[in-house]
């Protein structure tokens, strides 16, 4: 089965298409990068403007690249939510626009599903059920993936996100947008104990997040220094924040797996790029019988090939939508 798959959550405009979810025959991105580090990061205004601008585009060159039409896919998949409003409406009016005149069943997908189901492309052999950590620049999610459209949540960050402390931390250090690759790469020089940071817990709920206390405290000892006059060690500094937020993630993944008894983690999202996370989680599976398995990097962004490969299951479960589907900022991936 061929899905055609658009994604248009925040600033970047994608489309692709992927067989069987499974195997991309096309993959297509229209960053926005360059518009928003000026501003050090996404203006939804203009986020959404400019996927207005992209999207004819994109999808012609997703269909190009696959050597189909519109008419010889199976069905259309979109991202309905979460996301930014405006970018999302975008997307999901052109694919209606297209399911409605190609005569095509009309699927839409969570993005986080999205971010979960580039593993089934990277790693064509993965099945549920797994236990995830999702985490990008505006998640942090435990997921127990029981099927392919069965999840339920059991931890997730109750303030700020790890990719937002890590895009935040950056911006104060002047590093520019997005902030979380510039301090990945910048980290690999520095000295991750040359700051102490605190790790803050969830009392009650030992497998959720927390990481608006690390972010101030980041951002108040970058100002304390910068205010007497000192220089701030940048490779120091984004060693030591990017050791606190990777264990912080890691701490509570892993400890999730052991009262839950899952033997194979799956990484997703944005920040699942991260090197020391990977390093990290490869090193505990390896030494503890564990399996792990995470997207390769150009699936670790936003793009719409996993919206097709997580389309392709929420078709065999039956999802599908009318010309009445809506956008929506906010829905649980548990729905």
């Amino acid at each position: 089965m061929t899905i055609f798959a658009i994604e248009s959550s925040c600033d970047d405009t994608a489309a692709a298409v992927v067989q069987d979810g499974r195997k991309v025959l096309s993959s297509v991105v229209a960053s926005q990068v360059f518009r928003h580090v000026e501003f050090g990061g996404v203006v939804p205004e203009i986020a959404g403007r400019m996927h207005c601008e992209a999207i004819s585009g994109v999808v012609k060159e997703a269909l190009s690249q696959a050597q189909m039409k519109i008419q010889d896919v199976d069905a259309i998949a979109v991202t309905a939510y979460p996301g930014l409003i405006g970018s999302l409406l975008v997307g999901v009016n052109f694919a209606k626009g297209l399911a409605m005149t190609a005569g095509k069943p009309l699927i839409p997908v969570h993005h986080l599903r999205g971010h979960i189901a580039a593993n089934y492309i990277s790693h064509p052999d993965l099945e549920p059920p797994f236990l995830c950590l999702v985490v990008s620049g505006g998640h942090s999610h435990i997921v127990e993936v029981r099927d392919f459209t069965d999840m339920r949540i059991i931890g997730r960050t109750r303030d700020d996100a790890a990719g937002e402390a890590f895009d935040k931390t950056a911006r104060t250090m002047g590093l520019p947008y997005p902030g979380g690759v510039h301090m990945d790469k910048l980290a690999e020089g520095g000295n991750p104990n040359a700051f102490t940071f605190p790790v803050p817990k969830v009392s009650g709920s030992p497998y959720d997040f927390s990481f608006s206390g690390l972010k101030t405290a980041v951002i108040n000892t970058i100002h304390h220094m910068q205010q007497k006059g000192q220089e701030v060690p940048r490779e120091d500094m984004a060693a030591s924040v990017r050791q606190s937020v990777v264990s912080i993630l890691t701490d509570r993944f892993l400890l999730a797996a052991r009262d839950t008894g899952y033997k194979k983690l799956v990484l997703a999202g944005g920040v699942s790029a991260n090197s020391l996370l990977r390093r990290r989680m490869t090193e505990f599976c390896a030494e503890n019988g564990f399996s792990l398995c995470y997207p390769e990097l150009s699936l670790c962004g936003d793009n719409a090939a996993m919206i097709g490969a997580q389309g392709y299951f929420e078709f065999l479960r039956g999802s599908t939508a009318d010309m009445s589907l809506n956008a929506r900022a906010e829905r649980s991936i548990e729905y």
